[in-house]
């Protein structure tokens, strides 16, 4: 199956946690970084997630907000550095590739977001992706 969404990471779960509706997945992602998922407790439920479970993180380039120092005193848990590879720039927004450990990923940001952050290629930046923007997917 394809998919239009462009950010998609291969990992291996190591915590399920379920609540009452929604669970928390950890995910150990091929390049060494940890990733939470919020995903409700039925789709942790239906797809058999459990500790050693290979999985690929789904998120859309509309939910990677992009920051130009690592960020304190947030609930956003998922933050990756990474590198500025590229960026394209139209009228209205801009289409940024971020070079994290053990992978790439695609922000989708405001052109003035892109202007305000003086974004270039070589820019160390911080990924920011909150737990419930990310989808699993199991093979």
């Amino acid at each position: 199956m394809s998919l239009s969404i462009r950010n998609q990471l291969p990992g291996t779960v190591t915590t399920v946690t379920p609540g009452e509706a929604m669970a928390t997945v950890r995910v150990r992602l091929n390049g060494g970084q940890d990733l939470t998922a919020a995903i409700t407790r039925e789709a942790a439920e239906d797809l058999r997630l459990t500790p050693g479970t290979a999985v690929r993180a789904l998120m859309k380039s509309t939910e990677v907000s992009l920051a130009t120092a690592p960020v304190e005193g947030l609930s956003i848990r998922n933050q990756f550095p990474g590198t500025v590879t590229a960026l394209a720039a139209g009228d209205a927004m801009a289409s940024v590739r971020v070079t994290v450990q053990g992978g790439e990923l695609s922000a989708a940001i405001t052109r003035e977001a892109a202007e305000d952050l003086a974004l270039s290629p070589g820019l160390p930046v911080v990924a920011l992706i909150k737990a419930t923007e990310v989808a699993l997917a199991t093979a």
